[in-house]
């Protein structure tokens, strides 16, 4: 084993530690610090795997400023410190039931896929290649994801607004 390998281990330990802990805590706002570090996990992957742009865009874009406004929303619309309340037995095994669902349906769709070797040459890892094959309509193109992405993304930012206007009105 060399120190390649044992930087990956290391990486991808404080990812999934720091992935379980931020859904299993019952404090938002360690929740949301535990999120940071396993985002943070991934972003050191990246750079592992040398590819450096994915990387500073993992760290801008999610570190950044998704989990900062997931902070700031933390502490405008509750108490950062309270506890979240305890989930009964049949979420928790509903949940446990939902992960090993989701992790059998993976591993179905690996085992089913074929995968093959690609004769052509490997594309190099710059800006220019990677906004060519994210913004390409072409068979193999990300266009469409990167489409779908942005509403979710939209999506989730008008839930988070009519949360904090329904927990504004819930006080006052």
């Amino acid at each position: 084993m060399n120190g390649s390998t044992i930087i990956f281990y290391l990486l991808a330990a404080l990812t999934i530690v720091c992935g379980v802990l931020s859904v299993s805590t019952r404090q938002i706002f360690r929740a949301a610090i535990y999120l940071i570090f396993s985002l943070i996990g991934i972003a050191g992957i990246y750079f592992w795997l040398d590819y450096q742009f994915i990387a500073a865009v993992q760290v801008v874009v999610y570190v950044g400023g998704i989990v900062v406004l997931i902070i700031f929303s933390i502490f405008l619309t509750q108490q950062a410190g309270e506890l979240l309340p305890k989930q009964k037995i049949g979420r928790k095994i509903f949940s446990v039931l939902a992960v090993f669902c989701g992790f059998a349906l993976t591993m179905v769709q690996v085992y089913q896929h074929a995968f093959y070797e690609n004769d052509g040459e490997a594309v190099k890892p710059v800006v220019a290649n990677i906004g060519k094959q994210m913004l390409s309509t072409k068979q193999g193109g990300y266009a469409l994801p990167f489409e779908v992405v942005s509403i979710l993304l939209l999506a989730a930012l008008v839930g988070c607004i009519v949360i904090a206007i329904s927990k504004k009105e819930e006080t006052a």
